[in-house]
């Protein structure tokens, strides 16, 4: 796995929130494992965007990769792997940078702390006590939620693998593609070593009505003629419930209504909206009445609705 989260999506060092936040979007759509199945690379590369996104897309992570404190999986660096190393061009060989040796206080302490942190020399208990500090693999998971669920936030149960399972808070507001990370539950360690971590890959089932847009939720709402004519009180479905809404007299059809704050939570408190596009609805069985009123209704005082359609 590449280990550089800006290279992984295709963005330099210096771009705004919203131009990772773009950026991953658009990557995640084109390798989701729903839209290549069976494709390992695929699944693969949509893997990697996604560590990469759960540190780039929060800016207190962001802050300390940039720092050199954490790696691509947000494990904490030790000082030595702080310092830049160059490897390839010479063989393989690393090189340190000025203050490195006074920061160590002299060569064999540089090297006595890089033995105790790999734990594979025979002698490493001389330079390091003995302590393995490898970190385990992590392991991945995927998660199905409802959009209710995903909008709202719940705790459900994922399994781990057989008679194995853990409650994973999902956030409000989750979003399609959206990996968790549980540290510590993935792959068990070696003595002394770090455990993986289990990153949950949370998979929104689509609605029967609802639809999501960023931070915005899409819904279309039928309404009658009469409704449609004269206005009135109608029911329009949020993510929360039911809420009465007055449309206004003469409504068409593909008028779209704005609920403020009714939508999906954002990243610090606020919400996005609701649009509810409303939508004229025939009777389902015809009606007499109304048949007999269109039949009345003077052809010359109903206007053109198609005079722009003109070729």
């Amino acid at each position: 796995m590449r280990q550089d989260p800006y290279e992984i999506l295709g963005v330099k060092q210096d771009v705004s929130q919203k131009d990772i936040q773009n950026a991953f979007r658009k990557l995640a759509k084109k390798y989701h494992p729903d839209l290549n199945p069976g494709d390992r690379k695929a699944e693969e590369i949509f893997k990697e965007i996604s560590a990469a996104n759960e540190i780039l897309g929060d800016e207190d992570k962001r802050a300390r990769f940039d720092r050199g404190e954490i790696d691509i999986n947000g494990v904490e660096r030790p000082p030595f792997q702080q310092h830049r190393q160059y490897a390839g061009a010479n063989g393989g060989e690393t090189f340190f940078d000025e203050g490195s040796f006074s920061q160590f206080g002299g060569f064999e302490d540089i090297f006595a702390s890089f033995m105790s942190r790999r734990g594979d020399h025979p002698n490493a208990s001389h330079f390091g006590g003995g302590q393995s500090r490898s970190k385990a693999a992590d392991v991945h998971y995927t998660m199905e939620v409802s959009f209710l669920d995903a909008i709202n936030g719940t705790t459900a149960s994922v399994s781990l693998g057989p008679g194995s399972s853990l409650d994973v808070k999902i956030p409000a507001g989750t979003r399609d593609g959206q990996v968790l990370r549980l540290r510590g539950k993935g792959g068990k360690a070696a003595t002394k070593g770090q455990d993986g971590d289990a990153l949950i890959e949370i998979r929104v089932k689509s609605h029967a009505f609802f639809k999501r847009d960023g931070d915005d939720i899409r819904v279309e709402v039928p309404i009658t003629i009469r409704e449609a004519v004269l206005g009135g009180k109608i029911k329009v479905p949020t993510a929360g419930g039911y809420l009465n809404v007055t449309l206004k007299p003469h409504t068409n059809t593909g008028t779209t209504l704005r609920l403020k704050g009714k939508g999906a939570p954002k990243t610090g408190g606020d919400h996005g909206d609701l649009l509810a596009t409303v939508k004229i609805v025939l009777p389902e069985t015809p009606d007499p009445d109304l048949t007999t009123l269109m039949e009345q209704w003077s052809e010359t005082s109903i206007a053109n609705p198609r005079k722009n359609l003109n070729l």
